[in-house]
């Protein structure tokens, strides 16, 4: 797989899928509509097998447990998630902005009840799969953030100043977690689209985090750079998590992220 690239242009291409892989995905598929539908404590390794065509013993030739599966398809769905991010942050126009990677990550995560589920902990879809969800790979998502990302923002002055980089991260957090957890239980009349609750996610961090400082054509430039490669290294950590659900049955450490 080439090399996450740091500047405009498309995501990075996925490897080539082996016949191998092309029937992992298939039972992936079959995996992801019975969890939508039944959660994942009722849903059987059996069941799986049934809808994806194959013989029970077929999955275990891909995955030694029903906890390395359904961890396998969370790790897909991360995978989807940011590739859609990173299509919509290419076809931006003027360059990607903060702004912009906020609205596509609110848009790709309303899409996407598993991912949605795995980051609110939602343990009627996950059940005890949650059990097996560790925190040292959120502890490097924010670390990333923080070092990464919001510093090349700060430097270039498109983040407020007056908050601590802990500030500016749990801003984030605090705000797309309460989206996510409140928006689906709205009652219906005042209940609205994905879209229109991707765009409000946006503006609200957007007004919350921007430092009214009018940034240069190079400061511009800058921050898209940054938006970019930011994305683009997520997606490189979660295609070669994805790669490791394929390559290797011992995934002890890491179902769940």
């Amino acid at each position: 797989m080439r090399a996450a690239p740091t500047g405009e242009g498309p995501a990075p291409p996925g490897p080539e899928i082996s016949a191998r892989e092309e029937r992992a995905h298939r039972i992936l598929d079959a995996a992801a509509e019975l969890v939508e539908r039944w959660g994942y404590d009722k849903t059987t390794v059996g069941d799986v097998a049934r809808v994806a065509g194959v013989a029970k013993g077929t999955i275990y030739l891909h995955w030694k447990s029903r906890q390395a599966l359904f961890g396998a398809l969370l790790r897909r769905d991360r995978v989807r998630m940011l590739e859609e991010i990173r299509r919509g942050l290419g076809e931006t126009p003027g360059g990607a902005t903060p702004r912009e990677m906020f609205h596509h990550l609110g848009l790709a995560m309303f899409r996407r009840p598993l991912v949605r589920a795995a980051v609110l902990n939602d343990t009627e879809v996950l059940g005890r799969l949650l059990r097996h969800k560790p925190t040292v790979q959120t502890t490097e998502a924010m670390r990333w953030l923080a070092d990464s990302y919001l510093r090349v923002l700060r430097e270039h002055h498109a983040v407020r100043e007056d908050l601590s980089p802990a500030e500016l991260v749990n801003t984030i957090t605090g705000t797309i977690y309460g989206f996510f957890m409140f928006g689906p239980k709205v009652p219906e009349p005042y209940r609205l689209s994905d879209e229109r609750l991707a765009g409000l996610l946006a503006d609200t961090l957007h007004r919350a985090l921007d430092s009214g400082h009018a940034l240069s054509a190079a400061e511009a430039a800058a921050v898209s750079r940054a938006t970019l490669a930011y994305v683009d290294h997520a997606l490189k950590v979660a295609r070669d998590r994805l790669r490791l659900s394929f390559d290797t049955t011992d995934l002890e450490k890491d179902y769940v992220r």
